[in-house]
């Protein structure tokens, strides 16, 4: 790692210049200035909704400013300026510094840069005025993502009998295909980056990976205010806390921060102290292992056909793939190696149309999931433990353990000495699951 961002690249300030909501057209403009060059991102809410009471409008106005911080982080990263200027308070600026620091370590690793010190949100110049209490109904917005998680997310709801109501920011086909195979409507949510980012990463600025479940939280945050649900509900599960790697000086780095209890609680808790105590926002399958999850999916056979868990599906200008699945990818693999305790090989073949667990070219990838390869992958993927666990089970089943991976992989120590399968929800593990809610779910 090189001591610090390359000088010549970066801008001198980023400033956080406006932004606004057209109750009219359902639209909300974010507007940046990287020195003095205006980019504007817009969000469009569906049914251009406009809630009547005065204190859900000042709500979503916090709302609407919080995700204009947050959202920032797309475009602050393409030239680390030396200034930031954002009309924030200590709350929001200690909030925002761990954010854009901990939300950029992947990007910052794999552009060879060193962000200590970099970052710094100019807190204490401005006065954030009190949260404001709301009456929101008892319902439930359901981030979908079009994979296996988000359905059984959506599922434990629905029999726990809370009103649900899928939604998601985007316009990818397949996640309308598995709401539609859950019989439900989907609110569809656009977000439209500025064109003027395009152009600085075509000149050479910083591009990487940004902690888009941070941005999404915002926006559903938003969303709930404008709809009136109380519930913001994500699956992510428990191996979210999981970092990466580590870099070479001994930091942590988690592609899957902004999905993991740590972010959780932080945005709950600036949520609480300057939007509205009203709005619950957490991760549902927090409790739960990857193996728990997958042993409920694989009865949920209604959705094998439609769902993929496949990013290569999930870009901005839409899927990079032909069908559901690439089937040479971590998220691919992960699926494969998750999915086989629970099915045979001919299931498992009929979902992902090739048998990765048969395929000597991709041990490379599985040692990586295994924590025996390079490193754990930079995707959303289970804890390197649960993979090892994973292979240690296949490895006794008849049906898998003359598999070339899964005989591979057996061989090594540190599978022989991994723990067996987590199928049950961990009752001791931390979340921020509302009692409530719990309950229901603990009844079903």
């Amino acid at each position: 790692m090189v001591a610090a961002p390359k000088m010549e690249k970066r801008a001198r300030c980023f400033s956080f210049a406006n932004c606004q909501y057209e109750p009219a057209s359902g639209v909300a403009n974010l507007v940046y200035e990287v020195d003095g060059e205006r980019l504007q991102e817009t969000i469009t809410f569906p049914w251009a909704p406009w809630p009547v009471d005065a204190s859900r409008q000042a709500a979503f106005s916090k709302a609407l400013h919080l995700l204009h911080l947050v959202a920032g982080i797309s475009y602050y990263k393409a030239g680390l300026a030396l200034r930031i200027e954002a009309a924030v308070d200590e709350t929001f600026a200690h909030f925002l510094d761990e954010l854009y620091e901990q939300g950029l370590a992947e990007f910052a690793y794999v552009n060879d840069l060193d962000l200590s010190g970099v970052i710094s949100f100019p807190g204490g110049r401005h006065r954030i005025p009190a949260p404001v209490e709301v009456d929101l109904p008892e319902r439930a917005l359901v981030a979908m993502g079009g994979g296996k998680d988000s359905l059984v997310c959506l599922r434990l709801l629905q029999s726990a009998d809370i009103e649900v109501q899928p939604v998601c920011v985007g316009g990818s086909e397949l996640i309308g295909e598995t709401v539609k195979t859950a019989g439900l409507p989907l609110i569809r949510i656009e977000r439209k980056l500025a064109g003027g980012l395009l152009e600085m990463n075509a000149a050479g600025a910083w591009n990487g990976h940004v902690p888009v479940t941070a941005i999404n939280s915002a926006i559903l945050l938003a969303a709930s205010l404008l709809y009136g649900y109380r519930y913001i509900v994500f699956a992510n599960e428990s191996s979210a806390d999981e970092a990466t790697l580590t870099n070479t000086q001994g930091r942590e780095v988690n592609h899957q921060y902004s999905k993991s209890l740590g972010f959780e609680k932080s945005f709950r808790e600036l949520v609480r102290n300057t939007v509205s105590g009203s709005v619950e926002y957490f991760s549902l399958l927090r409790p739960f292992s990857e193996a728990a999850i997958t042993c409920r999916f694989a009865q949920m056979t209604e959705f094998h056909p439609v769902f993929s868990s496949c990013n290569r599906n999930f870009h901005q200008d839409g899927s990079h793939i032909e069908g559901r699945w690439c089937r040479d990818c971590p998220k691919c693999r992960f699926t494969a190696l998750a999915l086989a305790p629970f099915m045979d090989p001919v299931q498992l073949l009929s979902i992902q149309g090739a048998d990765l667990l048969d395929d000597e070219r991709q041990l490379p990838g599985f040692e990586d999931l295994c924590g025996v390869g390079k490193h754990k992958p930079f995707e959303c993927v289970g804890s390197i433990s649960e993979c090892r666990a994973l292979v240690k089970f296949l490895s006794g089943q008849d049906d898998w353990r003359d598999k070339f991976i899964v005989a591979a992989l057996a061989e090594q120590e540190e599978i022989d000495q991994a723990g067996g399968l987590e199928l049950e929800p961990d009752t001791g593990a931390e979340h921020c699951i509302p009692a409530s809610i719990m309950d229901k779910i603990n009844a079903f």
